[in-house]
């Protein structure tokens, strides 16, 4: 992390002379189990990882933003105002830490012009949430700076707001409560409905397993038409159902479901449903027996996000497939869809061979060379310098 500091406020003294006011950082994360069931209101089980954007920021008297990226695809400086910012006023990368001004301007809150400089080393569009890593950066730094106070769980909801009504895309909560609340060695149950947390260990080392993820570098977008057309199946069914949202549907009462809508709706109620269930299963699983006993319910969700949430892609599905042929004991897609990552749980003397066997499927059938990395499971967003 010490390396991360000292790139980052190189970068900042080479953009703007002079040192920042400090630096700050979020991780992003993987989701271990829960897809689609966030903004349904039900349960999630993401862990923040050891991948993070990291921010340095030095306040300015004008009102002005000056951003900067260390990314090469993200070369320049983006120059923006505080005031009277609209997210038309913003784009590439910069909607980030611009919604989260918004959000916290909307709170009331004096938001003073910064210069900033981001590094990241969250892959790009891996399903990792990467944009919700420099969100979470960006408001630990302003929570900090403008003495607001903001608890996790304001902040959580902070950058919500920042995503859905800024930047455009209408996710739940449970990318930047992972980034805000995750404690090493943990993954975050968290409860989409009252927005209650608890850390649930899990430690693969422990068991002998690392947690490897498969980057297919398909990329994908939470704005776009894909991910909003599920949620409005699911706000659907909740509807013809007669319940606030899916999370108040139990399996039992599925079959009695199924004659009330279409059937593509009914398979979408189908996934979120039965995926709440396996996030209490695999809660269960992990407090008394560990990660070895949960490989089962990553398998059932991959199956459930291919055939009824209709999700996945033929990458991730030969990422899956791949990896458990030559040894994982579970795998999933993880992450909004239609690209991104699997993760996948391998027993730490098969994780060459499971590289080897993923690395020779997706040459085999003609696919983009995959990026292949394990995690761990990490701190939340805090203050580094």
């Amino acid at each position: 992390m010490s390396q991360g500091v000292e790139r980052v406020t190189a970068a900042f003294r080479d953009a703007f002379g002079g040192e920042a006011d400090g630096v700050w950082t979020a991780p992003g994360r993987v989701n271990l189990i829960g897809e689609h069931t966030d903004y349904n209101e039900g349960f999630v089980l993401p862990f923040a990882i050891d991948l993070a954007a990291r921010v340095a920021l030095r306040v300015r008297d004008d009102g002005a933003m000056r951003l900067v990226s260390t990314a090469e695809a993200e070369s320049g400086t983006s120059q923006l105002s505080v005031q009277g910012l609209r997210p038309e006023h913003a784009s590439g990368w910069s909607v980030y830490p611009a919604g989260v001004v918004w959000a916290f301007k909307e709170r009331g809150i004096d938001v003073p012009g910064f210069d900033l400089v981001l590094d990241s080393d969250v892959p790009l569009g891996a399903g990792l949430s990467s944009s919700h890593a420099i969100e979470c950066a960006v408001a630990t730094a302003l929570n900090d700076l403008t003495a607001a106070r903001l608890d996790a769980q304001q902040l959580v909801l902070a950058t919500q707001r920042a995503e859905n009504a800024f930047v455009g895309a209408p996710t739940g909560i449970m990318d930047q409560s992972a980034s805000l609340r995750g404690r090493s060695g943990h993954a975050v149950f968290l409860d989409c409905r009252d927005q209650s947390a608890e850390l649930v260990p899990f430690d693969a080392a422990s068991a002998g397993l690392v947690t490897l993820v498969i980057d297919t570098r398909v990329a994908h977008s939470h704005a776009d038409g894909g991910y909003a057309s599920r949620r409005e199946a699911c706000e659907l069914g909740a509807e013809v159902l007669g319940v606030k949202a899916l999370r108040d549907v139990s399996v039992e009462e599925l079959d009695e479901a199924r004659g009330l809508m279409d059937e593509m709706t009914f398979r979408r109620v189908r996934h979120v449903v039965t995926e709440d269930q396996r996030v209490l299963d695999t809660v269960a699983a992990l407090r008394e027996s560990g990660p070895g006993a949960i490989a089962s319910f990553l398998d059932a969700s991959h199956a459930s996000m291919r055939d009824d949430f209709e999700i996945s892609c033929d990458e991730l599905d030969t990422a899956v497939e791949a990896s458990r042929a030559a040894g994982a004991i579970g795998a999933r897609m993880t992450g909004g869809g239609f690209g991104g990552s699997a993760v996948a749980l391998v027993p730490l003397a098969e994780e060459d061979r499971v590289r080897s066997a993923v690395l020779a499927a997706f040459a085999e059938r003609g696919f983009r060379s995959p990026r292949l990395f394990t995690v761990t499971p990490a701190d939340g967003a805090r203050r580094l310098a």
